[in-house]
């Protein structure tokens, strides 16, 4: 293994021992119990949190600004729109002064030189950074987990991933560690945290959000950009985030924001209608995933609202077109700054060893699947993974326009206002689930090939009895590597949500959702609870507690 692995498990350690020594040399008032006054304040909007107990509990953090956030909190902008506002960010986030090393161990040790323009902004605005959450290395996983800083854990379920990449976010929030923060999205990595956790999300579509001057993981990847997005506890929080933001004109902070103001959207005349996807073709909704879509459904067709399915543009395509492109070089630019020994992601390893399989082997597996296991999804995906030319590259792209021209088209026939679906076929993966779940983001990942808005919303939990499945025969490969993981007993708990989607740059149409006194996602027009409907406990629903769960606070 050499200097190199010697190197890696030292960086490892001290990261490790840095962040420690942060935390046992905080001030007393850190560590003391929450009092009833305390609880009383974390149940309401954008408040002082208990960040150490949820990284106690779920290995969240991995950088820590508490005592400098005392002092920030102090000159902060007390006219801003988020003036005072304790604010938790992803590990990309460039804060001066540390480290965005995003579980390279080769990047310990280098902080940012200045603050990204995203934090700028977020300064300027009245808000407090104070922690920075966990990731998955490579940032392409929905585990969050790497040497450098440990595995981050579900606050429901310690057996469970929290999500990725912006895992850490999730679970930080779900536990009540913050109200608001800040992850990035380019194959579901804010939405499926959010499904996976039982927070709130909304993906912003290209140059929106600020992002110049933040960490990646593949610099240079513009085929399925990343963007950065807000996560937080609440609805109310959600777009008290969105309208700060965009309220501070981000195209004054960074060059790619296009100059977009906020614009309010109210349905107070005619009521939006809803296509649903019910099934991408690759990996069918779990029951507990298809309970959750159709109890929405239902809540909406009950208070008036058209809901139809639709048979969109091929979901397999974007699954095709974007793992083509986000692997469009077969992962070195992802995996060059690993060392030797370092662990990798279990999908990313199995993607990699796709991608980097030699063509006649792979021709060979490919017609294996195709002829022998009558495979027709996984042999087509598998006989295309492999390192683009430029001339195949420009091709992809060329692809994925023409295929976000035939939901273009698809909207306009179908006079739909929203899409809804599941954020995935299962519920959160067990650790290392990923081996298998790696080829199953397409319900996410098909809205980042169309670049759309799409949110997340929680909306009940698995039920160990509701939630069985039958007789099940598996379509595919990816389809039986996804429900080899399905066990409704084992999920017990854990949240389910369901995904809202709106065209190119609409996040102010899907925050409208609950925005509007007619609308009919908000409390007062559905004829339930608001609780009921989004943020379903143990108690709601009749389930158990769930397991691991610790923080005091009825799970959002």
């Amino acid at each position: 293994m050499g200097f190199p692995y010697l190197a890696h498990k030292r960086a490892c350690a001290q990261k490790q021992s840095d962040r420690r020594e942060t935390i046992l040399t905080l001030p007393p008032v850190y560590h003391t119990p929450l009092t009833p006054f305390d609880k009383t304040i974390l149940s309401q909007s954008v408040a002082e949190t208990k960040a150490l107990e949820a990284h106690n509990a779920t290995n969240c953090l991995t950088e820590i600004f508490l005592p400098n956030a005392e002092d920030w909190a102090k000159g902060c902008n007390k006219k801003g729109p988020l003036a005072g506002m304790p604010i938790s960010l992803k590990d990309t986030a460039g804060v001066a002064g540390w480290d965005a090393c995003i579980g390279y161990s080769a990047w310990v040790g280098k902080p940012i030189q200045k603050d990204s323009a995203l934090v700028r902004l977020l300064r300027d605005a009245g808000a407090v950074p104070f922690v920075k959450t966990n990731i998955p290395i490579t940032l392409l996983s929905f585990e969050s987990k790497n040497d450098v800083f440990g595995t981050c854990t579900n606050p429901h379920n310690s057996k469970y991933s929290p999500g990725g990449s912006s895992g850490g976010e999730a679970a930080l929030l779900a536990y009540g560690g913050s109200r608001i923060g800040i992850g990035t999205d380019v194959a579901g990595s804010v939405r499926c945290p959010a499904h996976y956790s039982g927070v709130y999300s909304i993906k912003a579509s290209m140059h929106r959000f600020p992002k110049t001057g933040n960490g990646t993981s593949i610099p240079g990847q513009i085929g399925i950009p990343a963007t950065y997005s807000p996560m937080t506890r609440t609805l109310d929080d959600l777009g008290t985030i969105w309208k700060a933001i965009v309220g501070m004109k981000p195209w004054e902070y960074d060059h790619s924001c296009i100059p977009l103001p906020w614009r309010d959207f109210a349905f107070t005349e005619v009521k939006p209608k809803w296509g649903v996807i019910w099934d991408d073709g690759v990996v069918s909704p779990s029951p507990a995933c298809r309970r959750a879509l159709q109890e929405v459904i239902s809540a909406l067709e009950s208070s008036g609202h058209e809901v139809i399915p639709i048979s969109p543009p091929s979901p397999l395509e974007a699954l095709h077109i974007g793992s083509e492109l986000l692997f469009a070089d077969a992962g070195k630019v992802v995996t060059r700054p690993m060392r030797r020994g370092e662990w990798n992601d279990e999908g990313v390893v199995e993607a990699l060893r796709m991608f980097r399989l030699p063509r006649f082997m792979k021709r060979i597996y490919a017609w294996y699947l195709r002829y022998i296991r009558r495979d027709e999804i996984y042999a087509g995906l598998v006989e295309k993974w492999h390192e683009k030319t430029s001339v195949e590259y420009f091709a992809l792209i060329s692809r994925r326009e023409a295929y976000r021209e035939k939901w273009f088209d698809m909207w306009n026939e179908k006079g739909v206002d929203f899409v809804l679906t599941v954020p995935n076929s299962l519920p959160a993966v067990p650790h290392g689930g990923m081996k298998e779940g790696f080829k199953a983001c397409g319900y996410t990942f098909m809205f980042n090939v169309l670049d759309y808005s799409a949110g997340v919303l929680p909306v009940t939990h698995v039920d160990r009895r509701l939630d069985v499945l039958g007789k099940f025969n598996p379509r595919n490969a990816i389809e039986k590597g996804q429900y080899r993981m399905y066990d409704a007993d084992e999920m017990h708990g854990l949240p389910v949500g369901v995904q809202v989607v709106g065209r190119r740059l609409e996040e102010e149409k899907v925050l409208a959702v609950r925005e509007s006194d007619r609308y009919a996602l908000d409390k007062r027009n559905l004829g339930l609870q608001y609780d009921q409907l989004f943020k379903v406990t143990s108690i709601d629903c009749n389930l158990e507690a769930p397991h691991e769960y610790s923080s005091g606070d009825e799970p959002s």
